[in-house]
């Protein structure tokens, strides 16, 4: 989102008393006496914004980790208030200069009180400042009964969106409370939640009800900015772009696909091309051991009659089996009851009777095959990827392409293969009928 500009010679044209007005308009509400400097203008601007949700920095050296103990400090003078500060893990959240060790540094010399037993600062207006990290995907549920009226979450991208999203829950103030309530999250590009952040906020764009400051190195007055430039240089182009630039798009590229090969979009299929909708039932629910397993993922598909291919709509979602099932019966109704489906079939007994029972009881009235896969993911993906070489492929618009290109772009080094896999089985089955399948062959 672009951000609106003031220029000096504006402000010198205004009236003292407006010059004055817009001075306190552009100053941050603080809590006196508990901040060590005064944040610098991107801070500043994220400081100020009302909005419940936002993420600052993007690039190392940005001043996140102070911008969110700024925000958790900015009513600390209020009874009642409660602020959150995480990190992923307890070491993280104890390294040297990380958070706690940032907040010893501010407070110790004022009249707020540390409790290392619960990680706690407590301020004489009774308000609480309290430090945490979310290790395992079931740590979300040890703040099951608190309430905070800031969540500040430092290096979000090492995060699950599961957690991230559980937290909101613990969001609460008094009735006739005027603290606002906020959640503020600060991160660098790169990581496991590198994906679901971007697709969050829309990055590098942002979107209006969820704003998104980027901030480098350059913004930050305090940092010795050449001596890190210099740090940073010997790092990989990839993570360099990521670090220092704060560049969302910058990915590690796999060793199969190029973003490029897919700049075709189009914005209707041809009439009467054939086509086929497949899935890849591969995922499982979010737990302690696994915080980013396998999703539940499918690609429609069609045939042009000069041969082009084109990929109408790719889905993916984590549910349990029966919530699963719900979601592929309203696909199928809504791409209708005249497009074949296929579903990748699981070894031994157990993958025979679960497509087995997709195609006699959850769509009855649809074509419904299982496809038993041979081979390696990457050889099976070899075809889809030579037609998108030549510039074969076409894509309808829609708001899946992104994460779908992410995908396909890190694959298969990526942490996720679930969409390239339904796309090549839809290919796969489109180049070669009739298939070894369960069920109703088309």
């Amino acid at each position: 989102m672009a951000w609106p500009t003031v220029t000096p010679a504006q402000v010198a044209a205004l009236s003292p008393a407006k010059r004055a007005r817009l001075a306190h308009l552009l100053t941050p509400r603080m809590a006196s006496g508990f901040c060590p400097h005064q944040p610098f203008p991107k801070q500043i601007a994220a400081l100020l914004l009302p909005h419940r949700e936002i993420l600052y920095g993007g690039a190392a050296g940005g001043g996140k980790s102070d911008w969110l103990l700024m925000g958790a400090l900015q009513y600390v003078d209020v009874p009642g208030y409660a602020a959150l500060l995480l990190r992923r893990t307890f070491a993280q959240l104890e390294k040297a200069n990380g958070l706690v060790a940032r907040a010893k540094a501010w407070l110790s010399a004022t009249p707020a009180v540390w409790n290392g037993a619960n990680m706690r600062w407590t301020f004489p207006s009774g308000a609480t400042l309290e430090f945490g990290h979310l290790q395992h995907e079931d740590d979300k549920h040890n703040y099951q009964s608190a309430e905070y009226a800031y969540i500040g979450f430092d290096e979000l991208t090492q995060f699950a969106e599961s957690q991230y999203r559980y937290l909101f829950s613990r969001l609460r103030r008094l009735k006739g409370s005027a603290v606002p309530l906020r959640i503020r999250a600060a991160s660098n590009p790169g990581g496991e939640g590198h994906d679901w952040v971007r697709a969050r906020f829309a990055l590098p764009e942002g979107r209006p009800d969820r704003p998104f400051v980027p901030a480098t190195m350059a913004d930050n007055a305090f940092l010795d900015r050449e001596d890190y430039a210099a740090s940073l240089a010997n790092l990989d182009p990839v993570t360099r772009r990521q670090l220092e630039d704060g560049d969302w798009t910058a990915r590690s590229v796999g060793a199969l696909f190029r973003r490029e090969w897919f700049s075709s979009i189009v914005d209707a299929l041809p009439a009467g091309a054939p086509g086929v909708r497949y899935w890849d039932l591969a995922a499982t629910e979010p737990n302690a051991e696994a915080t980013d397993p396998d999703w539940t993922a499918s690609c429609r598909m069609h045939r042009g009659s000069d041969g082009a291919l084109y990929i109408a709509d790719v889905r993916r979602l984590r549910a349990r089996p029966g919530e699963r099932d719900k979601a592929i019966r309203a696909v199928a109704e809504l791409d209708g009851r005249g497009l074949p489906i296929v579903i990748e079939q699981e070894p031994g007994a157990s993958g025979k009777s679960q497509v087995e029972y997709l195609v006699r009881d959850l769509l009855s009235g649809w074509t419904v095959s299982g496809d038993r896969k041979t081979g390696d993911k990457f050889t099976r993906a070899g075809p889809l990827a030579s037609q998108a070489q030549i510039g074969n492929v076409r894509l309808l618009r829609g708001t899946w392409i992104s994460a779908f290109l992410d995908e396909l772009e890190a694959f298969p080094d990526g942490s996720h293969d679930d969409q390239v896999d339904a796309a090549s089985g839809a290919f796969a089955t489109l180049s070669s009928r009739p298939r070894q399948a369960v069920g109703v062959r088309f």
